[in-house]
C-alpha cells in the first residue's frame, strides 16, 4: 500500500523552527520527485517547494526562498521540510506529495500522484 505521512508540525512562535518529515511507505521514494504544500484555512492550496528525484534539483515560492529548505535521504525514504524564522502566515496544514515525473517547476496540485494526510503548523505568540 501505497503511503506518505507527514509529522513534525505543532505549535511554534514566531521566529522559531521546524523540521517536517514526509516518510513514504510501499513505494520507493527516490523514484519520485516530492512536494511540499500548504493550505491555510479559506485558502487555496499553495506550492511550498519541490525537489526532483534524480537530480536532487530544488525549487521554492517565491516568498518562502531562504527560509524553507528542502531535502532528501532516499537511505530512509523520507523527504524533510526545514521551515526556518516562521511567521504567522505560515500557519498552514502542510502536505507532502509525490510526482512520478520530473519537473523543472513547482508542479500544481493535479500533478502529483500521491498525497499525506497533512500535519499542523501553528504560529502564534
Amino acid at each position: 500500500q501505497v503511503q506518505l505521512v507527514e509529522s513534525g508540525g505543532g505549535l511554534v512562535q514566531p521566529g522559531d523552527s521546524l523540521r517536517l518529515s514526509c516518510a513514504a511507505s510501499g513505494f520507493t521514494l527516490d523514484d519520485y520527485s516530492i512536494g511540499w504544500f500548504r493550505q491555510a484555512p479559506g485558502k487555496e492550496r499553495e506550492g511550498v517547494s519541490y525537489i526532483t528525484s534524480s537530480e536532487g534539483t530544488t525549487y521554492y515560492a517565491d516568498s518562502l526562498k531562504g527560509r524553507f529548505t528542502i531535502s532528501r535521504d532516499n537511505a530512509k525514504n523520507t523527504v524533510y521540510l526545514q521551515m526556518n524564522s516562521l511567521k504567522p502566515e505560515d500557519t498552514a496544514v502542510y502536505y507532502c506529495a509525490a510526482d512520478s515525473g520530473t519537473h523543472y517547476y513547482l508542479p500544481t496540485p493535479g500533478e502529483y500522484a500521491y498525497w499525506g494526510q497533512g500535519t499542523q503548523v501553528t504560529v502564534s505568540s
